[in-house]
C-alpha cells in the first residue's frame, strides 16, 4: 500500500498493478485512487473496463496498440479475470513489452504466483497482496473513522462491534455509518449502541449454534436456527456453514495439537490470529473424533437433501440434533 501511495504521490507510476488477496475493500479502495490519478476526469475514451472470466484478450491487446485520444495515456481495469490461475499466457507476452501509452490495473481476489502473467507483472510492474487485517490494525482503522465524525468508542465496545461485524472491511464501513447515525447527537459510542443497531453476521449464529451443542442446549441451538430461517436463510446455506465450521474446528484443534500458536493456526486456515483464538477455545471443548464425526454427518445430510431422501429443513434439523 505505501509502494502504491508513493507512486501516487510522485506521479511516476508503472505501468502494470496486480491488486489481489482476500481484502476486497481494500482492493476497490486503491483501484479507485490509481483510476483518479491515472486518468483524466471523465475520460471515457482512454479508460476501458473489463470483467470476469469470458473477457477477450486479444480485444484488449488491440486497443492497447492504439494511441491514446489527446490524452498521455489508455488504462484498463481488468478485474476478476482469472488470467492469473489459467488462461493468461497471450497477455503475458504482451505485457512483457506494452504499448508505453498503456496502463493496466488488474483487481483478482486468487492468483498463482507461479503463473507466467503473474510472474510478468512481477518484473515489469507491480503487485500488491491485500490480506484480511488483524484485529488491532481493523480497531485503529475503525476508531478513526468514528474520531473523523467526532465520536470516541472504548476498547470493549470495539471487539464487541467488531465480534458482529467480522474482519470484512466493506462490512464494517457499512456498520459504522449506522452507528454514526444512531449516535447523531452523542460523542461516545456504547455497547447498547451497538446491540441496538448492528447487525450479526450469519457466521456468528453458527458460532453460537455449536457453543449451544456443546453445552447440551439443544432447545437454544434449534431456536438459532429458526432465527435463520425467519431471516430467509436458506437450510442448506446454513448446512454449508454448520459442515464449513465443524471443518475449521478440526482443522484448528488438529493444528493446536501440533504446538502451532493462533497466528500460524489463522494463517492455515485462513482467519486473522484473533478469530483463530476464538476457534481454539471452541475447538477445545470436543474431542478430535467428536469433530470428525460431525464433519462426517454434515456430508450425510447434505447427501439425504440431495438425493430426495429428506427435506433440507428437516435435515438441518436432525443434523443439529446429533452432530456433535
Amino acid at each position: 500500500m505505501q509502494r502504491i501511495n508513493q507512486d501516487i504521490k510522485q506521479g511516476n507510476f508503472k505501468q502494470v498493478y496486480l491488486l489481489y488477496g482476500e481484502e476486497r475493500y481494500l482492493r476497490r479502495q486503491y483501484a479507485n485512487r490509481l483510476k483518479d490519478a491515472l486518468c483524466g476526469q471523465d475520460d471515457g475514451m482512454n479508460t476501458h473496463f473489463y470483467e470476469g472470466k469470458d473477457i477477450s484478450v486479444g480485444e484488449i491487446i488491440d486497443l492497447a496498440e492504439t494511441l491514446p485520444f489527446l490524452a498521455p495515456r489508455r488504462v484498463f481495469f481488468i478485474k476478476d479475470s482469472g488470467l492469473f490461475k489459467s488462461g493468461g499466457e497471450k497477455l503475458a507476452e504482451y505485457l512483457s513489452a506494452p504499448n508505453e501509452t498503456s496502463y493496466f490495473v488488474f483487481t483478482e481476489s486468487e492468483v498463482d504466483k507461479r503463473s507466467k502473467l503473474y510472474k510478468t507483472v512481477q518484473s515489469k510492474g507491480y503487485a500488491a497482496e491485500f490480506g484480511l487485517q488483524d484485529e488491532n490494525s481493523l480497531m485503529r482503522w475503525a476508531a478513526g473513522i468514528l474520531n473523523r465524525e467526532g465520536k470516541k468508542i472504548t476498547e470493549s465496545t470495539m471487539q464487541l462491534f467488531l465480534s458482529k461485524t467480522g474482519t470484512d472491511m466493506e462490512n464494517i464501513q457499512m456498520e459504522l455509518e449506522k452507528l454514526i447515525c444512531y449516535c447523531m447527537d452523542r460523542d461516545v459510542v456504547t455497547a447498547q449502541d451497538v446491540e441496538a443497531v448492528c447487525t450479526s453476521r450469519i457466521s456468528n449464529h453458527i458460532f453460537d449454534m455449536i457453543n449451544a451443542i456443546a453445552d447440551k442446549q439443544t432447545q437454544k441451538a434449534l431456536e438459532l436456527y429458526y432465527d435463520l430461517l425467519a431471516l430467509k436463510e436458506p437450510p442448506m446455506r446454513i448446512l454449508f456453514l454448520i459442515a464449513r465450521q465443524c471443518n475449521l474446528l478440526l482443522q484448528t484443534k488438529e493444528l493446536k495439537a501440533r504446538g502451532y500458536d493462533n497466528k500460524t493456526v489463522g494463517s492455515k486456515i485462513g482467519v486473522p490470529p484473533f478469530i483463530a483464538g476464538k476457534y481454539a477455545a471452541q475447538a477445545a471443548r470436543f474431542k478430535t473424533s467428536v469433530l470428525r464425526g460431525a464433519v462426517r454427518r454434515c456430508v450425510e445430510a447434505e447427501e439425504a437433501v440431495k438425493t430426495g431422501r429428506m427435506n433440507d429443513i428437516l435435515s438441518v434439523e436432525l443434523l443439529i440434533l446429533s452432530v456433535l
